[in-house]
This record gives structure tokens, C-alpha cells and sequence, in this order.
């Protein structure tokens, strides 16, 4: 069964670089899924519920948390691994983040190798 990976943001050049990134892993099978916003991203992880999504809070129609929150509310997804990916820092926004069930909370600008890495072991792909 391949595996697929879900990059959720409404910027199309971050949308872009999060792709660079890790168009890599197309190459051991993954599949590269993309959505611009939160409702967007909620049915294709409902449809083709990936192994993981990089997610974004500050969205249109429907912030990343929420979707976070439905996501992990939803026995038949809950073990989706979902990383949020957002320029808010705070320890506030962690928190905030915990509380709806990310899996991990990555900030903007983000390091391309520490994505990559944690892409790699969640998807268990070998170097």
C-alpha cells in the first residue's frame, strides 16, 4: 500500500517549498497530496486518509486547529500523524496545538531537513 502525505497550506509558495522539500520521498512510494484550505483539507483526509499531513493554522473557511480537532475526534482517523506547521511560535500556540491532538508543532520559517526527517520516520522510510 503506498503511503500518502497531506501538505495543507493557503499559500501556494509555501504550499511549493513544503513540495521541494519532500518530493524526494516520491521516489519510496509516497504520494503527494494538496489542499488550500481547511475545509479542503478535511475532505481529502476523510477520502484518502494519509499517513500524514503538515498543516497550517491560519487558513481560510477553516483554521488548521480545527481541522486538527476533527481529525483526532474521528475514531477512523485519529491515527493520522498530524504536524503543524505555522509562523505562531508562542508557547501559547504549542499549547494549543496539544490540546487538539498534533502529533508535532513545527514553526515557519522551517529547517527542509528537520521536515524531511520527520516525514521519513513517521512514514518509516529508510535513507
Amino acid at each position: 500500500m503506498s503511503k500518502k502525505l497531506l501538505i495543507v497550506d493557503d499559500e501556494a509558495h509555501i504550499r511549493m517549498l513544503i513540495e521541494q522539500t519532500l518530493e524526494d520521498l516520491e521516489d519510496d512510494g509516497v504520494e503527494l497530496l494538496f489542499a488550500s484550505d481547511g475545509e479542503e483539507a478535511l475532505s481529502i483526509i476523510q477520502e484518502e486518509q494519509p499517513n500524514m499531513v503538515f498543516l497550517d493554522v491560519m487558513m481560510p473557511k477553516m483554521n488548521g486547529m480545527e481541522v486538527c480537532q476533527r481529525v483526532k475526534g474521528d475514531a477512523d482517523l485519529q491515527s493520522i500523524y498530524i504536524a503543524i506547521l505555522t509562523a505562531k511560535g508562542q508557547e501559547v500556540d504549542k499549547q494549543k496545538g496539544k490540546d487538539v491532538g498534533a502529533n508535532s508543532y513545527l514553526t515557519k520559517p522551517f529547517d527542509p531537513d528537520a521536515l524531511l526527517d520527520l516525514a521519513k520516520e513517521v512514514l518509516e522510510i529508510e535513507d
